[in-house]
C-alpha cells in the first residue's frame, strides 16, 4: 500500500524534528565550549557571582527575544528552515529576508511542501555565503578595512537593513495594503516619537503582527477583505 502525500509530509517533518533537535543540542554544546576552552587555556574562570550578575542583565532580554522569534518566524520559515536558521543565527537581518524573497520569487507559500524546500535551500545558501564572506573578510581585513570604514561607504552600511526589508515590504504591502497600512503607520509613528526603540525590532515584530491580525479580523467582519 502506497503512502499518501500527507503521510510522507508527516514522516519528513518527524525526521526533521528528530535530527533538528540533535543538531541544535550539538550546536549549543559547541557554543558553550568556546568560552570553556578559553578559560581552560588561560587558566582563569569567572566568579559565580560575577557570572550570575552578568547573566541577569542580558539573559532575560535574549530569552524574551528568542521566544518571540520562535513564535513569529517559524510559520514563515517552515520546519527545516527554522532549525537551520536558528542554529546559524542572524534571522532578522539575513535568514528571514532570504527565505521570504526566495519563496516570493518561486511563487510558493510558506506552509506548502514547496515553500518548505525553497525556504530551507535559501537559508542554507545564505548561511554558506555569509560564512564565505566573513572568512574572506577576516583574511583580507587589513587590506579592506580602510575602504569599509571610509565616509563614502558609511551611508551604504547605515541603510543596508532598511534596503533589504524595504524591497520585501513593497512586495508584501502590495498584496494587501488594507491590512499592511495599520501596523506600518503604528510603527512609523512609534519610531518617530521614540527613536530609541529602533534597537528593539525583535520585540516589536510580534506587536506589528498582532496589529495586522486584529485589523484583518475587523476588516473581514465588515466584509472589506
Amino acid at each position: 500500500m502506497k503512502e499518501d502525500k500527507n503521510t510522507k509530509t508527516l514522516n519528513y517533518r518527524d525526521q526533521v524534528h528528530h535530527f533538528g533537535r540533535i543538531w541544535t543540542v550539538i550546536a549549543l554544546f559547541l557554543f558553550l565550549m568556546v568560552p570553556v576552552a578559553i578559560c581552560v587555556h588561560a587558566g582563569v574562570w569567572p566568579k559565580a557571582g560575577d557570572l550570575l550578575k552578568g547573566l541577569l542583565s542580558v539573559a532575560p532580554i535574549f530569552w524574551t527575544v528568542g521566544a518571540i522569534e520562535v513564535i513569529t518566524y517559524v510559520p514563515m520559515l517552515g520546519t527545516g528552515g527554522s532549525y537551520l536558521g536558528f542554529v546559524t543565527g542572524n534571522l532578522t537581518n539575513l535568514k528571514v529576508p532570504s527565505a521570504l524573497n526566495a519563496m516570493q520569487n518561486m511563487g510558493v507559500e510558506s506552509d506548502s511542501e514547496e515553500g518548505e524546500v525553497v525556504s530551507t535551500i535559501a537559508i542554507a545558501v545564505s548561511a554558506i555565503v555569509t560564512t564565505v564572506v566573513i572568512a574572506v573578510g577576516v583574511l583580507l581585513l587589513a587590506q579592506i578595512r580602510p575602504f569599509l570604514e571610509s565616509e563614502m561607504m558609511q551611508p551604504a552600511f547605515d541603510n543596508l537593513l532598511p534596503a533589504l526589508f524595504g524591497g520585501l515590504a513593497v512586495v508584501f504591502v502590495s498584496k494587501n495594503w488594507k491590512i499592511a497600512m495599520a501596523p506600518m503607520i503604528f510603527m512609523i509613528a512609534l519610531f518617530v516619537c521614540v527613536p530609541s526603540l529602533a534597537g528593539s525590532v525583535g520585540v516589536l515584530v510580534p506587536v506589528g503582527a498582532l496589529i495586522a491580525i486584529a485589523v484583518a479580523r475587523v476588516l473581514y467582519k465588515k466584509n472589506l477583505l
